[in-house]
């Protein structure tokens, strides 16, 4: 069943055609992998699914219903998340303070009154995400700064399940981690996928977008220019809708770097 459905999205900034008519539709439970070069336009593209950005033209549908005419905080409610590639962990902060930052437990005051922060609510529940994703951390009340790559990459996507995600896009989950830590996170993604929530990952790591992914769809000069069953696809195949398919030695040499 189609959870997320694209057609003919175009967006402009000023006298540049960044988007021109994108069509890309998401399965429930499906991982997607979206590749292409540096300005394809895949970060505006996830930008205009989330409603930081409003297209100028096509539809955006979400579950059968239009989603064009709604601001970031109604599409989040309605399913959609993102995890840019910086996170945006509050550092200094623990584990449980992330996960819930600005939607912490309260304790009642007298049964009613809303008191203070429900510490060992919010750590016990944290714990519990977590463990649910089969991950492991050093401790839930150390600071995530003090964590490494991959263990920050869990804390962000814990959070992101607080809000019931259908949607998650992933920006370069696995850009500068460790190859324990890429295979940490991949794990996680096939959890969520496991779990029926569909993801969008944005890589340029084309092995990792080829082990996890169900269908790899390849955007060049704002265009979708190919869509892959990543089981009948290779590292070649890919590299070539990447470069435009009449550069094999840029192909070549792409795939020896990958």
């Amino acid at each position: 069943m189609t959870l997320l459905s694209l057609k003919g999205i175009r967006k402009s900034f000023g006298s540049v055609d960044v988007l021109h008519g994108v069509d890309l539709e998401v399965a429930k439970g499906e991982v997607i992998g979206l590749v292409g070069d540096n300005g394809a336009g895949k970060s505006t593209l996830m930008k205009t699914i989330t409603g930081i950005y409003q297209a100028d033209a096509g539809e955006i549908l979400l579950d059968g219903k239009s989603i064009l005419g709604l601001d970031p905080g109604a599409r989040r409610a309605l399913g959609i998340e993102m995890i840019y590639q910086d996170l945006a962990l509050a550092k200094q902060q623990d584990v449980a303070s992330n996960i819930f930052l600005g939607r912490e437990p309260l304790k009642r005051f007298l049964g009613i009154f809303p008191g203070m922060v429900d510490k060992k609510t919010m750590d016990q529940q944290a714990q519990k995400m977590i463990d649910d994703l089969g991950a492991h951390l050093p401790a839930i009340n150390r600071s995530v700064g003090s964590f490494s790559g991959g263990q920050q990459q869990t804390v962000a996507i814990a959070r992101a399940l607080t809000f019931n995600p259908k949607l998650v896009i992933m920006d370069e989950p696995t850009a500068a981690l460790a190859v324990r830590e890429v295979q940490s996170v991949l794990d996680l993604i096939n959890r969520l996928k496991n779990q029926g929530i569909s993801v969008i990952l944005i890589s340029h790591r084309l092995n990792d977008v080829l082990s996890v992914t169900d269908r790899i769809v390849v955007l060049r000069h704002g265009r979708a220019a190919a869509n892959l069953i990543t089981a009948q696809s290779n590292m070649a195949e890919v590299v070539s809708a990447i470069v435009g398919g009449d550069d094999m030695a840029h192909a070549a040499e792409h795939e020896a770097a990958g």
